[in-house]
């Protein structure tokens, strides 16, 4: 099986413009094609995770990877997928965002000499002239075919800033220039992002003929990849500092069992054969199948020996109900005691398993905290440092899946 082939038996591929000349160039490791990220964070998180396996499997196909991050378009902002306008980020912030994932991307390609390239829009987008962008490429665009695109619609009755209509503009302009510059001859993104990718390819052939060629491909992003990133505490990130290994780990562990076999089939690296012979799996199997989904995915992002660590972790909270070093944890200090003791509810918020007193009343009131193995059922109930003088720790238990050690 061909590379193409592999990634729509993966689940990958929603939409193409020409399917046979794409299919062509990616599978003789013909293609130029980039994929964009705006810099809205200092890490990127599992929504980008989709595209950043993508991006490796084509590399080593012998296709050629560009990686554009938005240190321009970042400024103004992608309206896809919004209700509100996006919180304006300083140039000292993006750049920061920038760096960070330069650092997080080298991890899934390979960025050495002829290898792929890493971008970055603000070198050709913070310096062009307005009034020259508005007769060059302005023209070029329809504002009636521009108001019927998807991500423009959704916004309409909310209100749509000037700033934001701009951006399906800016993208477009990315791939003209990349198109020029360094051959780009494919762009991938997410299916929200379709009606940009297709402006940047009618650029293409506006300015330089319709023998120009440029190629669009999406992929289930928006409805897959970015709903893979959000979880109830919010993203889960890519950066060790923010998602520790074990909190990643378990993220992919406890997916649904309806999106397991999905989850395996388009973000590992395991043979499609392999894979196939899940199919069938049912009850513990499927756990068995969630194992193998964390163990793959953690090794990808932190590494093998992180991914060993996540797992024996996992293995000896849930297997035996003990702890293991490698359990998250908080250091709690004098300050956080008062009289020796500290409330359950400050408990639950110093450890950053509730967003506040009120969320954590409400899920004791639930049932949905332990320590040590023993229910709490009173939301005013408190731990005090004796309590912590056997093992120089407490374990707390969130739900039925989240464990935490308190160390004093």
């Amino acid at each position: 099986m061909q590379i193409y082939e592999e990634l729509v038996a993966r689940g990958l591929i929603a939409q193409v413009t020409n399917e046979e000349e794409i299919k062509n160039l990616i599978n003789n490791g013909k293609a130029t094609f980039y994929i964009g990220f705006d810099p809205t964070a200092d890490s990127l998180h599992v929504g980008h995770f989709m595209a950043l396996c993508l991006m490796k499997r084509l590399q080593m196909a012998g296709n050629k990877p560009i990686a554009l991050v938005g240190g321009g378009t970042g400024m103004i902002g992608d309206p896809s997928g919004r209700t509100d306008l996006r919180q304006m980020l300083t140039a000292e912030t993006i750049e920061h965002n920038v760096e960070c994932f330069k650092k997080q991307m080298s991890r899934f390609i390979d960025f050495g000499e002829g290898k792929a390239m890493l971008v970055n829009n603000k070198d050709w987008l913070l310096d062009l002239n307005y009034v020259e962008v508005l007769r060059e490429v302005g023209a070029c665009f329809s504002v009636n075919n521009m108001l019927r695109a998807e991500c423009y619609k959704q916004r309409m009755e909310k209100g749509l800033s000037f700033l934001e209509f701009n951006y399906m503009i800016m993208q477009s302009y990315d791939f003209y220039h990349l198109f020029k510059e360094y051959g780009c001859n494919m762009q991938f993104g997410g299916d929200d992002q379709w009606s940009n990718m297709l402006g940047g390819t009618e650029l293409i052939r506006k300015k330089l003929g319709k023998d120009a060629h440029a190629m669009t491909i999406t992929l289930l992003l928006n409805s897959e990849g970015k709903k893979m990133g959000k979880t109830a505490k919010g993203a889960v990130w890519l950066d060790p500092d923010k998602t520790s290994p074990y909190d990643f780990f378990q993220y992919w562990r406890n997916v649904d069992d309806a999106d397991v076999l999905k989850c395996i089939r388009m973000l590992t690296f395991l043979p499609l054969e392999e894979i196939d012979k899940m199919s069938g799996w049912e009850g513990s199997q499927l756990n068995k199948a969630k194992e193998i989904l964390a163990y793959e995915l953690t090794s990808l992002v932190h590494g093998k020996e992180e991914a060993e660590k996540a797992m024996s972790a996992a293995k000896a909270i849930f297997v035996s109900g003990g702890d293991s070093e490698n359990m998250p944890s908080t250091q709690l200090e004098d300050s956080d005691f008062t009289d020796g003791a500290i409330g359950v509810m400050n408990l639950m918020v110093r450890c950053g398993l509730c967003k506040s007193n009120g969320e954590a009343r409400r899920l004791i009131e639930q049932g949905g905290v332990s320590i040590n193995d023993a229910k709490v059922t009173d939301s005013k109930a408190v731990v005090t440092e004796a309590d912590f003088a056997e093992k120089g720790y407490i374990v707390i238990k969130k739900g039925k899946k989240v464990f935490h050690k308190a160390v004093k």
